[in-house]
């Protein structure tokens, strides 16, 4: 099924355009929605999942019209937002029982295996015993796909969901998200570059809310080739060198030197290295247009 978003545009009362005009076309699989805080992931996130209405524009998903029939839409969207509370005192298992109930299955057998079934998928089966508001950031993360997946979603919304996470529960989150994305259409946003390196075979750099960029990472990398370069300077320089070229990003070494990456077609100086092209560079590179073009 085909996600079709065609010239949506959402401006809030405060005078914000969240969303601009935005025209996108999603199929299944793993689509990483990028950018940075406050460039309108959020707002189109809660568009496409029927929790606000926009000023103009369409979605469609499959035959669906989701604006116009937001109910069939809602009956398979799975939708995890950037935070969500749990009910107080409640194991994993039996809240998620009381939502399978909520969400039509009435035979408790049935409900038993679908329970354990995402359980195990969610790699949470050992703590099901364990009350949810108790969990840790990433367990209470895993616990939103698990209850999400209770009606076998055709189209999945995630919502920033590994920001503030330790580095092993991101991977274990992941791990979870890349299982159940692969007969879905899944749509993940966030602003670390990472989670979508890792995870998607398609993205979307947004910022001031609109699309700035639709491509592949593979491709989006690729395309740099010959084209990022790498040296070292003493921080002192680093405002002067930033004057000269298009410095994307700049980290410190152990001798408190800094490593800077510029992007240019030719060669920049002889003392610049070529690198190879990430997927860093794509998103500060693509920022960088754009801020070039509002100013």
């Amino acid at each position: 099924m085909q996600l079709i978003i065609k010239n949506l545009t959402k401006t809030y009362k405060n005078g914000v355009k969240a969303i601009d005009n935005v025209s996108i076309e999603l199929g299944t699989g793993m689509f990483g929605l990028l950018g940075p805080n406050g460039a309108g992931k959020s707002s189109l996130m809660r568009t496409i999942a029927t929790l606000q209405s926009p000023d103009a524009g369409t979605i469609t998903f499959g035959d669906i019209n989701v604006l116009e029939d937001k109910l069939s839409l809602r009956k398979i969207l799975g939708y995890l937002p950037q935070s969500f509370g749990v009910y107080p005192k409640m194991s994993a298992e039996k809240l998620l029982d009381y939502f399978a109930n909520l969400k039509g299955v009435s035979s408790k057998l049935d409900r038993q295996k679908l329970v354990k079934e995402i359980l195990e998928i969610t790699n949470l089966y050992d703590v099901r015993k364990k009350y949810v508001d108790g969990y840790s950031g990433g367990m209470k993360q895993r616990f939103g796909i698990a209850q999400l997946l209770l009606n076998s979603p055709k189209l999945i919304i995630v919502d920033e969901p590994t920001a503030g996470l330790d580095p092993a529960e991101r991977q274990r989150f992941l791990n979870v998200l890349r299982e159940v994305g692969t007969n879905s259409t899944v749509i993940f946003s966030t602003h670390i570059v990472d989670d979508v390196k890792e995870l998607c075979n398609e993205m979307a750099i947004l910022n001031g809310g609109r699309i700035l960029k639709h491509t592949r990472p593979i491709e989006a990398t690729t395309a740099l080739n010959g084209q990022i370069w790498t040296t070292n300077i003493v921080r002192e320089t680093l405002e002067v060198m930033e004057d000269k070229y298009d410095v994307l990003s700049s980290i410190y070494n152990q001798d408190n030197s800094l490593n800077i990456r510029i992007h240019s077609t030719i060669k920049p100086g002889k003392d610049f290295e070529e690198a190879v092209p990430q997927l860093d560079d794509v998103y500060f590179i693509t920022l960088k247009q754009d801020e070039k073009v509002l100013t």
